[in-house]
């Protein structure tokens, strides 16, 4: 089961709301995030919850719950507690901020989820990934090199990659009206499959629904 969630952005306002920190932005708009209690150590903001608490909130917000609307099981087995992550070492030293999270509380690689932008997909488009390539992601590249395996969860949102632009600069800029509203929609169909894959005794049981999603009209 999943046990570390990493945002993964660049920490400072000239960054905020840019390309390269929609994975900030996602974890800015989950219903549950005003209600987490972020300190700083790790290299990184963090947060911690009480899985029986976090299963509360998805319930209450209307992320996650059994038809009734009552809280949704949690599996034998469950860990105690969750942890989020937003690294601040910017995005090409992420991997120490999730290394050092992990090696404290005892987390294993095939635990973790790293939230994070991804150019090679469609904007609009979400894909739940087990392991494999980097795809050139410097955040992924050091976070690999710290916990020495590719083998941990990603969730990643599509940016569509520009072909007459300088990568550096695009990344680094903001979404325009139009996008954000694609942003928007792309974020809600997911909130109620993030809360799920933090309650499943097996993330992989996701991997068929969401490997590639589009999720615009």
């Amino acid at each position: 089961m999943i046990k570390l969630v990493a945002f993964l952005g660049n920490y400072g306002k000239e960054y905020e709301g840019t390309r390269h920190n929609v994975a900030w932005t996602f974890a800015s708009q989950l219903p549950f995030y005003e209600k987490l209690s972020w300190n700083q150590k790790f290299k990184g903001d963090y947060a911690v919850v009480d899985t029986p608490v976090l299963a509360q909130w998805f319930a209450d917000t209307g992320m996650y719950a059994k038809k009734d609307g009552s809280v949704a099981r949690i599996p034998d087995g469950a860990p105690e507690k969750i942890y989020f992550l937003k690294p601040l070492t910017y995005m090409n030293l992420s991997g120490e901020s999730i290394g050092e999270l992990a090696r404290f509380y005892k987390i294993n690689p095939d635990e973790i989820l790293v939230v994070h932008d991804e150019l090679e997909l469609p904007l609009g488009t979400v894909s739940l990934k087990w392991s494999g390539g980097l795809g050139g992601h410097n955040g992924l590249r050091s976070t690999k090199a710290v916990l020495g395996t590719a083998d941990f969860w990603r969730l990643r949102f599509g940016l569509t990659k520009p072909v007459d632009k300088d990568i550096a600069a695009y990344v680094l800029s903001r979404f325009s009206g139009d996008e954000q509203i694609m942003l928007s929609q792309a974020f809600s169909q997911t909130n109620e499959m993030f809360a799920k894959l933090l309650l499943t005794e097996d993330a992989s049981r996701i991997l068929q629904g969401w490997s590639k999603r589009k999720c615009i009209a």
